[in-house]
């Protein structure tokens, strides 16, 4: 089973439309939006089955330069 987490992206000022370029040619998530407010880009994330969150993050995600800081939400029940 998949779990699914929601991250919020701040980029370096001037960089939004680069680094959500960078994310899409991953292929890695499920939805990506630009966002208002402390953080630029909203992504939905499905972690692989037996992977660790923060590493595959770490690993897949934050390699990206020009971004500045995440904030990770993980969920639990679909309603």
């Amino acid at each position: 089973m998949t779990i699914c987490v929601f991250i919020q992206i701040r980029c370096k000022p001037g960089t939004t439309y680069k680094v959500a370029e960078q994310i899409a040619l991953l292929e890695i998530h499920s939805e990506l939006y630009s966002t208002s407010g402390d953080y630029d880009l909203l992504m939905k994330l499905y972690i692989p089955k037996n992977e660790d969150v923060g590493k595959y993050i770490n690993d897949h995600l934050l390699v990206i330069p020009d971004i500045e800081r995440s904030l990770t939400t993980m969920t639990f029940k679909v309603f």
